[in-house]
């Protein structure tokens, strides 16, 4: 909460615009400077700051309520309480589809689907309501390099043949997906704490990271002293952006996350690697040649990361040309 931009705190817009000259532009921003600090930049008497101060403190802290507060303001907006897959098993499994206000991380192994999954997503949430979308933006952070603007156009083309064989509604749809490409861990970061100010100026209803452990992985050796520590302070406060961007503005969220490997106490002369929740068997399908009894995949990352994520979806090779996905966990708000 404490990430919430002081525009949307109820603050006078000229004292917003004269603080962004300097940098100040979150509620964190704020609170941290001291009085004679915020009487310099804003021109305001020692009183006013005080009320500045307990106004800006009053909209970034934490509202209390009950568990019937949270049940009733779900029932009275079933609209928005799910987003539909459009994979009818999958939301059966999901009560309805990927929930708002939540964390959905897809896992497994290369090549399973994960990015098509995510293309198809931001298709269906451009998409009206009345047919299963949120008629909103989507902001796709694409690590890997691996979207495909031609891929997206086939996929809308093939799921929905009567709608977008209008140019118009294909141009509108690819219009409402913002791509952005960031390529190391600091990029993401300040991308996703940069977001707030997007989702509301252009009406964004999806997020999605593609993927969050391509650049973790790739910069940080945790078998280095104190890597494993800054790894894991970087993807809290990753994690805890997007949690609060997806409960302020009700939206879901859709991480992708790749698999590693934890092998048996039997299996020696080689290292144990990091493990998180939701393990899954490994089997010949998963891409990995091990025996049963040597090993098992899991989400990377670690516990830290999968104790951030609501609901654990994960991919898996059935055969060549088709795919299973498992709800593993699924805990909501």
């Amino acid at each position: 909460m404490a990430n919430k931009r002081l525009k949307r705190t109820g603050m006078p817009s000229d004292l917003c615009e004269r603080l962004n000259k300097y940098q100040i532009v979150s509620c964190q921003d704020f609170l941290s400077l001291s009085p004679l600090e915020l009487m310099r930049l804003t021109g305001q008497s020692l009183q006013k700051v005080f009320t500045l101060v307990k106004t800006v403190s009053a909209a970034c802290a934490p509202k209390m309520v009950t568990a019937l507060d949270m049940k009733t303001a779900r029932r009275s907006q079933p609209s928005k309480a799910f987003f539909p897959t459009s994979l009818i098993g999958l939301d059966e499994l999901l009560h309805g589809g990927l929930a708002c206000g939540t964390l959905t991380e897809v896992t497994g192994p290369s090549g399973c689907g994960k990015t098509q999954f995510c293309i198809m997503l931001s298709v269906l949430a451009t998409l009206p309501i009345d047919m299963g979308g949120l008629n909103g933006a989507v902001i796709y952070i694409d690590t890997e390099s691996a979207f495909s603007a031609e891929r997206l156009v086939e996929i809308a083309r093939n799921r929905f043949p009567e709608y977008f064989s209008s140019e118009q509604n294909l141009i509108e749809m690819t219009r409402r997906i913002h791509l952005s490409r960031e390529l190391t861990c600091l990029d993401v970061l300040k991308r996703v704490e940069s977001l707030e100010d997007d989702i509301i100026m252009n009406g964004v209803r999806l997020i999605i990271v593609d993927s969050v452990a391509s650049v973790v992985r790739k910069e940080f050796d945790t078998r280095l002293q104190g890597n494993l520590l800054e790894r894991s302070n970087l993807l809290c406060r990753e994690a805890a952006m997007l949690k609060f961007l997806a409960e302020e503005f009700s939206i879901p969220i859709i991480l992708t996350n790749q698999i590693t490997t934890r092998l048996s106490q039997d299996y020696t002369g080689l290292s144990q690697l990091n493990t998180g929740a939701g393990v899954a068997p490994m089997t010949a399908d998963s891409g990995v040649n091990l025996d049963e009894h040597s090993g098992y995949t899991t989400a990377a990352l670690g516990n830290t990361w999968s104790h951030s994520v609501n609901t654990r979806l994960i991919m898996q090779y059935l055969d060549y040309h088709r795919r299973q996905v498992k709800v593993v966990n699924q805990i909501h708000p």
